[in-house]
């Protein structure tokens, strides 16, 4: 019998790594570049933080809802939607940003970005049926 991940608690781990070293973390975050996004849930208004491998393009944040190529988005997805104003932590910096989902041609740019620098969102597209969304979490 295969023991479930608990996602909540590597999530926390994870956190607290990332903010004891500046913005970094190990596991299968080891060597890539994170980013914590503070989130209020749609229907509960719970504050909750979801690291996430963005693809920083100068100043641009883009992050992407691939949920490792399950079939629906993640919960954060649907809160940043109906929240669009929020916080993130990038590196030892905390700022606010408004998050904006990309569609079309701008959509598929960025998406191809973040493949081509890392492989595996090309393996979580091709799982699913979905469109897996992009967001630009721009700096207000």
């Amino acid at each position: 019998m295969t023991e479930a991940i608990d996602f909540d608690e590597m999530n926390r781990a994870v956190i607290k790594e990332f903010r004891e070293t500046g913005g970094k973390a190990g596991g299968v975050f080891e060597g890539k570049p994170l980013v914590l996004v503070h989130h209020v849930g749609a229907k509960s208004g719970k504050q909750r933080i979801a690291p996430l491998v963005p693809l920083l393009d100068g100043d641009r944040i883009y992050i992407f809802a691939s949920k490792g190529g399950a079939d629906t988005n993640p919960d954060w997805y649907h809160n940043l939607v109906a929240n669009p104003d929020t916080v993130v932590e990038l590196g030892s910096e905390t700022f606010p940003v408004k998050a904006r989902v990309l569609s079309g041609d701008e959509r598929d740019e960025i998406y191809a970005k973040q493949v081509a620098l890392e492989p595996q969102f090309g393996d979580y597209q091709r799982k699913t049926t979905r469109v897996i969304p992009v967001i630009e979490l721009q700096r207000v």
